[in-house]
């Protein structure tokens, strides 16, 4: 039976994943196939790689320099986080991404993105680690407002997490039956609808179908954490999640901040470490 882990988004949330991820490293685990959105993905690739510390590492070195993230980066590009620095710059030279790792892994890795011209979830399979898997990651961690639209190919591409936050159902579409779920919010976080929508509509008023996607986005959130909750009941999934909300900015600059996420993640790994080893124990056992 196909082990799957689900990496949620939620920008520096992220580096909770980040923790758990490297635990899991460190104690050899490794299933299947990963879907990571936003955060996820680009965070979370590092898995695949099997590059244990490297989200933590860089995020530490350029946390409060400029050309990582900052509004100058965003009034002369578009784009918050620097499309050359975070994603040539740092992989390429700074902190090297081992894209023959990458693809040498037999871990199967998707990331999500949000086609803003139909509203509806792409879903991509990253195989090389290279530069157009790279520009893959890209688009889904673009955030609405603090990002240009990506295009690639035929698809013009932004934030997955609008469109599938938790990709659950695509995995089990692929044969994936026990999933880990890694979330980057507490037990009983309910999502509101965004009250950046009125910037939202102003900004990208082009694309009706990625808007109204964002209108309701909430409710398919909470949606699938309901359905997210019977899986865990079943025994089909395995949720990791923070034990309190996290409270990091999206674009936090203080190390002691970065590095708190990132321990909690650690720290939840290491309580859950027998859990874990055991889900995907028995799910190697079953097939």
């Amino acid at each position: 039976m196909k082990t799957g882990m689900v990496l949620e988004g939620g920008a520096m949330r992220g580096l909770f994943t980040a923790g758990v991820l490297d635990v899991m490293m460190e104690h050899d685990i490794w299933v299947d196939g990963v879907a990571g959105v936003s955060a996820g993905a680009v965070f979370g690739c590092n898995y695949k790689s099997r590059q244990p510390g490297r989200t933590l590492r860089y995020n530490l070195a350029y946390c409060r320099d400029p050309r990582y993230a900052s509004v100058r980066n965003l009034l002369r590009t578009g784009n918050l986080y620097s499309e050359q620095f975070c994603y040539h710059d740092i992989p390429e030279q700074l902190d090297p991404f081992d894209h023959e790792a990458f693809q040498a892994s037999p871990v199967k890795f998707y990331v999500v993105c949000t086609d803003v011209r139909t509203g509806e979830p792409v879903y991509h399979r990253c195989t090389t680690g290279g530069e157009e898997d790279l520009r893959w990651m890209q688009a889904s961690a673009s955030m609405p407002l603090a990002s240009r639209v990506v295009k690639i190919g035929p698809y013009s591409l932004l934030d997955g997490g609008i469109a599938d936050s938790i990709p659950v159902r695509f995995l089990e579409s692929l044969g994936y039956k026990r999933n880990i779920l890694i979330l980057t919010q507490p037990k009983g976080f309910e999502k509101k609808k965004s009250r950046f929508l009125p910037a939202m509509r102003a900004a990208l008023f082009r694309y009706p179908e990625f808007l109204a996607a964002a209108a309701d986005r909430h409710e398919r959130y909470n949606e699938t954490l309901s359905y997210i909750s019977m899986l865990e009941e079943s025994g089909a999934a395995l949720v990791l999640r923070p034990p309190i909300p996290l409270e990091i900015g999206a674009m936090e600059r203080d190390p002691v901040q970065l590095q708190r996420v990132y321990d909690t993640g650690r720290a939840v790994a290491e309580i859950q470490l027998e859990r874990i080893e055991k889900f995907v124990a028995d799910a190697r056992a079953a097939q």
